[in-house]
C-alpha cells in the first residue's frame, strides 16, 4: 500500500493513505445482511437473490476484478461471523449492502469487520445509503459510501485502486477524509439503456439453494426504479438524488429481458415459476404490451408480478392470464379512503379496486394484496376499513406489513412532526410509531388476525343482508371492542407463526415437491363463471 498525500476536490480534505493495488485487479467481498426473522441461528442455506448486488458482481466481473458473497442468513454473534470472514479469506474492499431496518446489525458487522482486517477498504451502499448517507459514513469503520445506483461508480473506484490513482473524486461515492469530515462527489447522472448493464451474476449466489429456487422460482426485475410518489415509499427519494431524475424509471428492452430470462433458465432449468419484483410490471404500457406477447411465446412459465389499480385495463388483464400470470400483487395499502388520499398519496377509490379486482376474478387469476398497518393517524377503526375492502375485493391472499418511517420519506416527516416517532427504533421493535390512538397491541392483533378476519367479512358480505348485517356488527365488536384481549390474542398468534415458520422452512428444505404442490393447490383459481 502507498502513502499518499492528497488534495480533494474540497479546499483541506486529506485522506494521507490511498489503497493501491499496483496493478492487481481488486478483491471484493460483498456482504447481504438478508432476514428480518433474526433469530435463525443455524440456518445453513436459503435466503434471498438480490439484484443490486447481482448487477453489481457482473458489471466488477467484467472489469476484471473478482467478487465473492458473505451472505448472512440469520444475526451472528461475533465469533461466528469473524469465523465466516475468515473463511472467505483476505480482500482488498468489502461492501456491505445496508437496508434500514438493518442498519444497527451492519454497523456491528463493520466493526468486527475492521477488528480483523484493520487495512481493509469498506465502502456500503443500497437503499439506506442512498436516503441518509451521511448517517453511514459517519460510522466507525465506514471508508465510503454509494448514493445510488452503485455498478459503475464501484468499477471506476476498483479501476482507480488498482492503478493507484487517486479515488476520491469518483462521482456518486463519499468518503471519509482524515479529520473525519466528508469528501461529498456529485452523484453521476442515470442512464437510459438498461442495456449496458450485463445479465446478472446470478452465480455469485449459492442460487439452487435460495429459498425461491429451492420451490422452482426465480426472482427477477426488468426495471429498475418508478415514476410514482407514494409517501411511504423511498422511490421518491431515491429519485431525486440524480441530476437526471427523469430517466430514474427504465426497463430493458423487451427483447433484452426475454435474453435475461434464457440466460437464467439455461443456468437453472428447473425453475417452472417467474417471479417478476418489479415496482409496477405495467408502468409503461407500450413496453408491457410488447413484452407480454414476446414472453408468452418464448417463455410462457407461470409467473406473478405487482400491478397498480389505476393503469390497469381489462385487455391487460386477459394478456396476463394468457402469458401464464397465476397470481397478481397489487398494493391496496390502506382500506380507509380519507387516509389513502390525505397522507399517502394514492388517489384510487374503492369502487376502482373492487372493479379491477373483478377482472382478476373473472379471468380466473388469484390476487394478492399488500397492506399497510399502523399508519400515522390510523386508528384499529380505520385499520378495519382496510381488512373490509379486501373482503369487498375477495382478495384470495393478503400481506399486512406494519408501517415502517423510512428516514427522508413523506411519510417519515409527517410522522416525526406529529411526535409518534420514538427517539430510536431498535431492530427488535415490532411496531416503530408510537400513537396513543392505535397502542402497540392493537397494530399487532390487526397484523396477526388480518387474513382471518377478510374471510369473515367475505362470508358476512356473501350473505342476505338481513344475516350479513347482524354478523358484520358481531365482527365489528371481535375487532375493535376495548372487551377483546387483544394482547392474548398476540400472545397465541405468535406461538402458532413461530410453529408455522419452522414447518414452512422445513417442506422447503426437506419436502419441496410437497411445498410446490401445495402452493399450486392454494394459488389455482378458476374464473368467475
Amino acid at each position: 500500500m502507498m502513502q499518499k498525500e492528497i488534495k480533494t476536490l474540497e479546499e483541506g480534505l486529506k485522506i494521507k493513505e490511498l489503497k493501491n493495488l499496483n496493478g492487481r485487479k481488486a478483491r471484493v467481498l460483498l456482504v447481504y445482511p438478508d432476514y428480518t426473522d433474526r433469530d435463525l441461528k443455524g440456518k445453513m442455506s436459503g435466503g434471498s437473490y438480490s439484484e443490486g448486488l447481482a448487477s453489481i458482481s457482473a458489471v466488477l466481473k467484467q472489469g476484471g476484478h473478482s467478487v465473492s458473497l458473505l451472505h448472512l442468513l440469520y444475526l451472528h454473534e461475533e465469533e461466528d461471523f469473524k469465523k465466516k470472514l475468515r473463511d472467505k479469506g483476505e480482500y482488498d474492499i468489502i461492501g456491505f449492502s445496508v437496508r434500514t431496518t438493518a442498519f444497527p446489525d451492519a454497523q456491528t458487522y463493520i466493526k468486527w469487520t475492521k477488528e480483523l482486517y484493520p487495512k481493509v477498504f469498506i465502502i456500503c451502499g443500497s437503499y439506506h445509503c442512498t436516503l441518509v448517507p451521511g448517517d453511514v459514513l459517519a460510522v466507525d469503520g465506514v471508508d465510503a459510501v454509494c448514493i445510488g445506483d452503485g455498478e459503475y461508480a464501484e468499477l471506476e473506484l476498483c479501476d482507480k485502486m488498482s492503478a493507484g490513482e487517486d479515488y476520491t473524486n469518483t462521482e456518486s461515492l463519499w468518503f471519509k477524509a482524515d479529520d473525519g469530515s466528508f469528501i461529498k462527489n456529485p452523484i453521476r447522472p442515470l442512464f437510459a439503456d438498461l442495456e449496458r448493464l450485463p445479465i446478472p451474476d446470478f452465480d455469485l449466489f449459492d442460487y439452487k439453494n435460495l429459498d425461491s429456487v429451492k420451490v422452482d422460482t426465480a426472482i427477477v426485475m426488468m426495471s429498475r426504479g418508478c415514476f410514482y410518489n407514494c409517501t411511504y415509499c423511498g422511490n421518491s427519494q431515491f429519485r431525486n438524488v440524480y441530476p437526471n431524475k427523469k430517466l430514474y424509471a427504465r426497463f430493458r428492452s423487451p427483447q433484452n429481458a426475454i435474453l435475461y430470462l434464457k440466460t437464467l433458465l439455461g443456468k437453472y432449468p428447473n425453475i417452472k415459476f417467474i417471479n417478476f419484483r418489479d415496482a409496477i410490471f405495467n408502468m409503461f404500457p407500450a413496453w408491457f404490451d410488447e413484452f407480454i406477447e414476446l414472453y408468452k411465446k418464448e417463455i410462457h412459465l407461470p409467473f406473478t408480478g405487482n400491478v397498480r389499480f389505476d393503469i390497469l385495463t381489462e385487455d391487460t388483464v386477459r394478456r396476463m392470464k394468457e402469458a401464464g400470470c397465476y397470481t397478481i400483487d397489487m398494493g391496496l395499502e390502506s382500506g380507509d379512503q380519507e387516509i389513502r388520499f390525505k397522507y399517502l398519496k394514492r388517489f384510487m377509490t374503492d369502487e376502482m379496486m373492487i372493479n379491477c379486482s373483478a377482472w382478476f376474478h373473472k379471468y380466473g387469476i388469484a390476487q394478492l394484496t399488500y397492506n399497510i398497518i399502523g399508519l400515522p393517524y390510523e386508528d384499529i377503526h380505520s385499520a378495519l376499513k382496510t381488512i373490509k375492502l379486501n373482503a369487498r375485493m375477495k382478495s384470495d391472499r393478503v400481506v399486512p406489513n406494519i408501517f415502517y418511517p423510512y428516514p427522508g420519506t413523506v411519510l417519515y416527516e409527517t410522522a416525526k412532526k406529529a411526535g409518534f416517532l420514538p427517539e430510536v427504533i431498535t431492530p427488535k421493535c415490532r411496531v416503530p410509531l408510537k400513537q396513543k390512538q392505535f397502542p402497540e397491541h392493537e397494530v399487532l392483533f390487526i397484523e396477526a388476525y388480518f387474513m382471518h378476519f377478510v374471510k369473515r367479512y367475505k362470508w358476512a358480505f356473501a350473505m342476505p343482508e338481513w344475516l350479513g348485517k347482524p354478523y358484520e356488527k358481531w365482527l365489528d365488536f371481535r375487532v375493535t371492542s376495548r372487551f377483546v384481549p387483544h394482547k392474548f390474542y398476540v400472545f397465541l398468534h405468535d406461538i402458532y407463526a413461530k410453529v408455522r415458520s419452522i414447518a414452512k422452512d422445513f417442506l422447503i428444505n426437506k419436502m419441496p415437491k410437497l411445498y410446490i404442490k401445495l402452493r399450486v393447490h392454494k394459488h389455482t383459481k378458476k374464473a368467475d363463471k
